[in-house]
């Protein structure tokens, strides 16, 4: 048995001529000659060993092999074109997956905000999530398996692309009970006594980092119990009395019984973290162009030279 070889033109052409009845009509809507249509139609009929069209001189009319074979005509134009679409939207990164490294709760705050925002544009993007601490975070981008990584600080041995984001606050998390929770403002020295509790993941290696600069290496191994837990976990050891949680402003939106959250302050001010963006120029990943153009957008780079006039 010879194969079959139709077009997806000789099926355009195929329905548009049973929707007119005419071949003289489809051939003005096709704008190509009536022969010429008349022509490849013979052709497709031969090639599939059936005839389609009855032609009268009152016009042209599916045979009832016709009819069955342009519902099924119609059905592959259909999925065609509704295939190309969804390619054309995947290429232009408005379909697909995004994984994005998290180093913090994006709970509340800008985090959150942004993907909040993200998926109100691209709701057809599927995004994924990585936690992970800094360094972690940074060699999955490296194996491709995150897109594009926000973590707190710069990295001075990463050669490759980023983009200063938003700042949080340093937030500790006390028992509502504790004498500090009563207090306006928290400074770095009220928390010289108090025992920490930092997740082992995440941001605890920056968080300890922090302390020990903040307070000037005064906490010694025993003001310190690190912990492989979850944020909701740590919470709930702070609100019975385990000691206290550093973390990140936007991990605020998350909330435990019993727990009350301020503001750390050096003198003056609250005490913030900077956020950075991290990616490598080579992904060719289309979803995560539309996204860093929106982290531009959100959080431009006021860092950066400006573009010399043309």
């Amino acid at each position: 048995m010879n194969d079959v070889d139709v077009e997806l033109r000789d099926l355009r052409l195929a329905v548009i001529a049973s929707q007119h009845r005419s071949l003289r009509r489809a051939a003005e809507a096709l704008n190509i000659r009536q022969s010429t249509l008349s022509r490849r139609l013979r052709d497709l009929e031969d090639r599939l060993g059936a005839q389609l069209f009855e032609r009268t001189n009152g016009g042209t009319h599916l045979t009832s092999a016709g009819q069955e074979f342009l519902a099924s005509a119609r059905r592959i134009l259909e999925d065609v074109e509704a295939e190309f679409r969804r390619f054309q939207t995947r290429s232009r990164g408005e379909l697909g997956i995004l994984t994005i490294g998290v180093h913090a709760s994006p709970s509340a705050g800008n985090m959150h905000a942004t993907l909040v925002e993200y998926h109100r544009r691209f709701p057809d993007v599927d995004v994924r999530t990585v936690d992970g601490s800094h360094d972690r975070l940074l060699f999955a981008l490296t194996s491709n398996a995150v897109d594009v990584a926000i973590v707190t600080g710069r990295e001075p041995n990463w050669d490759d692309r980023t983009l200063p984001l938003w700042s949080e606050r340093v937030i500790v998390a006390l028992p509502q009970h504790h004498a500090l929770a009563r207090h306006q403002k928290i400074r770095w020295s009220d928390l010289a006594n108090e025992k920490f509790l930092l997740p082992q993941q995440g941001p605890g290696k920056e968080l300890e980092g922090l302390l020990a600069s903040k307070l000037h290496n005064t906490i010694g191994a025993e003001g310190i119990v690190r912990q492989d837990s979850s944020l909701d976990r740590l919470l709930s050891l702070v609100s019975a009395d385990y000691g206290a949680l550093l973390m990140f402003e936007g991990a605020t939106g998350v909330r435990s019984d019993g727990v009350v959250y301020h503001e750390v302050w050096d003198e003056d001010e609250p005490t913030r973290a900077n956020f950075m963006a991290y990616w490598r120029d080579a992904n060719s990943n289309p979803t995560l162009g539309l996204f860093l153009a929106m982290l531009r957008e959100r959080y431009p780079d006021l860092s950066a030279e400006p573009e010399a006039a043309p």
